[in-house]
């Protein structure tokens, strides 16, 4: 089983999401978490499981239908980079 790492930018990219809901909904943004972490969680035992990146060496998961979380897998680990929006475009412009 792959070890998780979460990086500092999706972490940050978590709370942003999280604080922003919890302005109208507390219980949806805990929902929320709850469930991106879960499933973060998963992709230790199933990490090939979802489509691979618009990021060469990524991958996607798609929680719920608006959030994504992008992630990169080696032999051992399973690094999530990103956690977005789904309407933010990814990867950004040059």
């Amino acid at each position: 089983m792959h070890a998780l790492e979460w990086r500092e930018t999706a972490r940050a990219d978590l709370l942003e999401i999280i604080e922003y809901i919890a302005d109208d909904n507390p219980d949806a943004a805990q929902r929320l978490k709850d469930e991106i972490e879960s499933k973060a969680e998963n992709l230790r035992k199933h990490p090939k499981l979802y489509r691979s990146g618009r990021v060469a060496g990524t991958r996607e998961m798609v929680v719920r239908s608006n959030y994504i979380v992008v992630y990169a897998e080696t032999d051992a680990t399973v690094s999530i980079l990103r956690i977005l929006h789904a309407a933010r475009q990814w990867p950004a412009a040059f």
